[in-house]
């Protein structure tokens, strides 16, 4: 009995080293980032982006869409959502690979301008303490504009501005509900969901899109079910 707690007790004293030196390890890639480019710079060289696209521009609609698939308690976290991150880990868990992120916003801006696209644990760590460095230095509404032109909606568009003058020929302000929707799905996975590449994947997607709108009411069904009908899908 003795030797089982020894092996139990030695377990649980290797697990908890190894989790302290991989939050070690993304403290320091976080604290490197910073040293290498301070935040200030990084968003002020982001700020003078051709076509950079301030929030005011955007249409609401398609700050909903947004907020609804890629994570919908972002007015309400500070940085990083608990729920989503225990949720993603779960299913990770079942499918011994790295499926859902549980990434706010946040985050993924914090991705977009330091680090890379690799699913690994000393970089969601790193990314995890710049999302609370972020959300300390600026606003919700500053942050979404910042992840807004800091996302790839695929075929060269990095600003939303961009991709909406791309893909539909339009302004931000002449964009429909329905191009709205569509253009939200998009950054997910550009190479898929792009409406140049896979069409029919594109509208598959913003349906996924609305359809997380309606479940956080930010659409009722019977308007979701109106802008479809009204492009014909």
């Amino acid at each position: 009995m003795k030797v089982i707690k020894k092996v139990i007790f030695m377990g649980i004293l290797v697990a908890v080293s190894i989790t302290l030196l991989v939050i070690g390890n993304g403290y320091n890639m976080y604290k490197n980032a910073l040293e290498e480019i301070p935040l200030s710079e990084k968003v002020t060289s982001i700020r003078e982006k051709e076509n950079y696209t301030k929030i005011g521009e955007i249409p609401e609609m398609y700050k909903n869409a947004v907020i609804s698939v890629e994570d919908h308690r972002f007015y309400k976290h500070n940085g990083i959502d608990i729920i989503a991150i225990g949720r993603a880990l779960v299913n990770d868990v079942k499918a011994m690979d790295f499926v859902e992120g549980g990434s706010t916003i946040t985050q993924q801006l914090s991705k977009n301008i330091y680090f890379t696209q690799e699913k690994k644990v000393t970089r969601k760590i790193a990314e995890v303490f710049m999302a609370f460095e972020i959300e300390k230095e600026y606003n919700k509404d500053q942050i979404l504009e910042l992840y807004l032109n800091t996302s790839y909606f695929g075929d060269g568009y990095y600003t939303v501005k961009e991709a909406c003058r791309g893909y539909f020929n339009k302004e931000l302000k002449e964009m429909t509900d329905f191009e709205c929707i569509l253009l939200a799905g998009i950054p997910n996975a550009p190479s898929v969901y792009a409406p140049t590449k896979n069409p029919k994947l594109a509208i598959q997607r913003q349906k996924q899109v609305m359809n997380k709108m309606v479940e956080y009411e930010y659409l009722t069904q019977e308007e979701a079910n109106k802008i479809i009908e009204q492009n014909g899908y």
